[in-house]
């Protein structure tokens, strides 16, 4: 069993801004699995699906991106989950080209709000996280418009791609393991 946690704001304004890259991407496994995630539970939209043989649990926080451990522990707690191996969290990172994915066992925040709020909550390092690039922050930019802007048309058609590189790098956390995922999918943005 895994729970897989997409980051973002909820609400129309914030939708397929650079911050909402997780939610992009559990959409993207969504509609890959056939499955909504809308069912309101835990502060949370989630949906079920089976992955490789395991059963998955999507989760968009709904308690926007700095709060996001608040929505997540209670579900981990709840589905007995282990945050070192049955755990994965999806989000943005300005500091990567758009587009590019980072897969890493463990590790800081690196400075995003979201990923300091789950660390907080969990009172661990020690879980799976996907990054994947929204492109790097400008030199002389406010860090809060940047994340919470859209990528232009073309930097947007690259980091889709990066959600179904994505979806694939779940898939195989899930049936081969994370050393292998970030064997195939680490730094190189075409997969």
């Amino acid at each position: 069993m895994y729970v897989i946690a997409g980051l973002g704001n909820p609400g129309l304004s914030y939708r397929h801004t650079r911050h909402n890259i997780g939610f992009d991407t559990i959409d993207a496994i969504a509609k890959r699995y056939s499955v909504r995630v809308s069912k309101g539970e835990f502060r949370s939209k989630t949906g079920t699906c089976v992955i490789s043989g395991e059963k998955v649990i999507l989760v968009k926080p709904q308690t926007f991106m700095n709060l996001s451990g608040e929505a997540i522990r209670p579900i981990l707690d709840y589905y007995k989950a282990d945050p070192q191996t049955q755990f994965i969290v999806i989000s943005d990172d300005v500091a990567l080209d758009a587009g590019r994915i980072r897969i890493r066992k463990k590790g800081s925040a690196g400075g995003h709000n979201g990923l300091k709020n789950i660390i907080k909550n969990l009172g661990t390092e020690d879980f799976i996280r996907i990054r994947i690039g929204a492109g790097k922050l400008p030199v002389g930019q406010d860090m809060i418009s940047f994340v919470l802007g859209r990528n232009d048309r073309k930097e947007r058609e690259i980091i889709e791609s990066a959600f179904e590189r994505a979806a694939d790098a779940v898939e195989t956390i899930i049936a081969g393991g994370v050393d292998e995922a970030m064997n195939r999918f680490n730094g190189d943005i075409q997969g």
